[in-house]
């Protein structure tokens, strides 16, 4: 570990998006190790007061545990740019990117990083008639932690009833992608750095990797290291760091693969998205990567913090 750059830190939580409870979680348990590292810790629920609360507490840096909009798509990180406080993860750029789907795969594309076909479609016209072949996903353009997504099968006649909720706060562009069957894989990066690679299983009751598999006890189990073939496990870890590096990711960030391996399946191995905030509860995956890498939970946001600054 470094030597200690900042002492007071303000670790940002919960916010408006609608991933605030699971952001709630990461700011808690990244608080706590924080405070056991030995930092002065002050925690702040995220509201439309932020910058008042950061010039009341003059933190020396930010720890940023809020998901989702405004938190994980350059708004934040746009505020303390503008007055000069260091923060953890990806900068403006590369977090608005990240977070807008359908562009973050032309960028990862570009790398040479396989992702899946799709389309931007309107959600009444995916409300109306199937847009794609079944089977596909629907999934909003920019939320995360699988938050309004639907996988639509063969058996489906119509599209998810959902998409005509009045309630629906989703926004009304969604992401149409072929459904790939297989395995669920994900690996991480650690500033320059590609940890290992998790094979995650849902619980049998869950249909896939939605928010209750993410988030609740039991939802999911995690597979560390994946139990693939050398050649797959190294190609995972080399796409994870190139489409950090082609987004301009810092600090940790994931990257979420699906590989059919499926008989009869294509063996293809598909990115799906990179998560510039990805989750620090007690059931995240990145915790547990770090650890099967021989760092503690304290050790990891520690990093996070002395890494931290502006300009990302």
């Amino acid at each position: 570990m470094a030597a200690r750059r900042f002492n007071h830190v303000a670790v940002l939580l919960g916010g408006l998006s609608a991933e605030r409870k699971v952001s709630l979680d990461s700011g808690a348990a990244c608080a706590d190790a924080l405070e056991g590292a030995g930092y002065k810790v002050t925690r702040i629920d995220v509201g439309r007061d932020l910058a008042y609360r950061l010039a009341e507490v003059k933190p020396e840096v930010c720890f940023n545990a809020l998901h989702g909009r405004w938190g994980e798509d350059g708004c934040v990180q746009g505020l303390l740019e503008l007055m000069g406080i260091p923060y953890t993860h990806s900068g403006v750029l590369a977090s608005a990117l990240a977070m807008h789907k359908e562009r973050a795969k032309a960028v990862m594309r570009a790398a040479g990083v396989p992702v899946v076909d799709g389309k931007v479609v309107r959600r009444a016209e995916a409300a109306k008639a199937h847009v794609l072949p079944r089977p596909y996903v629907l999934k909003p353009v920019c939320e995360g932690s699988s938050v309004g997504v639907h996988i639509v099968r063969e058996d489906h006649a119509h599209p998810p009833q959902e998409l005509n909720d009045p309630g629906w706060a989703f926004g009304d562009w969604l992401l149409a992608e072929r459904y790939i069957p297989g395995r669920e894989l994900t690996c991480a990066v650690m500033g320059d750095r590609v940890l290992g690679v998790t094979q995650i299983v849902p619980s049998e009751t869950l249909r896939f990797y939605n928010y209750e598999a993410k988030y609740v006890e039991g939802g999911s189990v995690h597979l560390v290291p994946a139990p693939l073939k050398p050649n797959v496990y190294d190609l995972v870890q080399k796409l994870t760091l190139t489409a950090h590096k082609a987004l301009g990711c810092r600090g940790v960030s994931r990257a979420d693969f699906r590989y059919d391996d499926t008989k009869g399946g294509a063996d293809e191995l598909f990115c799906l998205e990179v998560n510039t905030q990805p989750g620090m509860t007690a059931t995240s995956l990145v915790p547990e990567l770090a650890a099967y890498a021989g760092m503690t939970f304290g050790e990891l946001v520690s990093w996070m913090v002395e890494e931290a600054s502006c300009n990302r």
